[in-house]
């Protein structure tokens, strides 16, 4: 089909202010664009603001500038949607791997055509985010950060520790995964057992976290993690660092994000080798628990006081 020689907006439900995002629709939109690169076809993305507030947006997108609308993939329904057959009425409009609920919804009946992937009464195609073209594919670093802490008083600093991490982790060259240490075998968004939650951990490349057992279950899985001091001039994440001897480590009055990129690149090199190496070593170091059994066997209900060792 020969071209028109105009341009064509690409929209979808990830140019609404009050739309999202998802991976998938994002997909969808690139495979979309692999199309039309590979046939010489101009286009423009319309994202939201919200998304991606460097784009152009579909308030400043101007009607006048396009010959050609296309709405990628996500349910075609709504007054959203249907907003655009009104806005960009001079425009050949198409829907292309769409879902449709309703034939007779506005959204839809608005389209020139619709190349539905499901509901329209033939049989269901597929989704066109499986032949989006592949990126580079990034390291994936759990997050696994507290609020609470509440003992250290005027010495918590875990609020300004968190944002310094998220707003590092929002231009940070790698995919986070948001864990949960806390168990439920209710909740089946959390996991139940300690194990499920190791097996979790260890399939990280990294670990940023402000937690003592983020540090340590890091470690025994062999994966290098990003140790933060949330109290002010250090505290029980300081001394596990020191006792497992982890450099890894940043005191929250000194945390900036170069120093998290610095300590990142770090883990995702050498630091991956030197974790496994401390995984094996760390299995087998004495602790607390080596000398319970004397302990027990040697109190009596006159040692009112617990002994503190140095």
């Amino acid at each position: 089909m020969q071209s028109d020689g105009g341009r064509t907006l690409l929209t979808g439900w990830f140019s609404f202010v009050d739309g999202e995002a998802t991976a998938g629709d994002v997909l969808a939109l690139d495979r979309v664009r692999q199309v039309l690169d590979e046939g010489g076809e101009p286009y423009d993305v319309a994202w939201s603001p919200r998304f991606e507030p460097r784009g152009l947006s579909l308030e400043r997108a101007r009607p006048a500038d396009y010959t050609r609308l296309v709405f990628v993939c996500g349910p075609v329904h709504g007054p959203l949607p249907a907003g655009l057959h009104e806005r960009f009425a001079h425009c050949h409009r198409i829907a292309v791997g769409v879902s449709v609920i309703d034939r007779d919804d506005p959204a839809v009946a608005g389209f020139h055509r619709v190349l539905a992937r499901d509901g329209a009464g033939g049989e269901p195609l597929r989704d066109l985010s499986l032949r989006a073209p592949r990126g580079t594919p990034v390291p994936v670093v759990g997050v696994l950060l507290t609020q609470g802490q509440r003992e250290y008083g005027d010495r918590r600093m875990h609020g300004a520790v968190a944002e310094t991490v998220t707003r590092w982790l929002a231009g940070a060259r790698c995919a986070p995964v948001v864990l949960e240490s806390r168990l439920d075998r209710g909740d089946g968004l959390l996991c139940g057992t300690s194990d499920q939650f190791l097996s979790v951990v260890g399939r990280l490349d990294a670990l940023v976290t402000d937690r003592l057992h983020g540090l340590v279950l890091g470690l025994r899985t062999g994966v290098p993690p990003i140790a933060v001091d949330p109290v002010a001039g250090g505290a029980k994440v300081t001394a596990q660092a020191r006792a497992c001897r982890w450099p890894a480590l940043v005191p929250a009055d000194l945390l900036d994000e170069r120093r998290l990129d610095v300590w990142l690149t770090w883990c995702l090199n050498r630091g991956g080798t030197v974790a496994r190496r401390r995984k094996v070593e760390l299995g087998t170091a004495p602790d607390p628990a080596d000398g319970l059994l004397d302990t027990l066997r040697t109190g009596g209900p006159e040692d009112v006081c617990n002994a503190v060792n140095g």
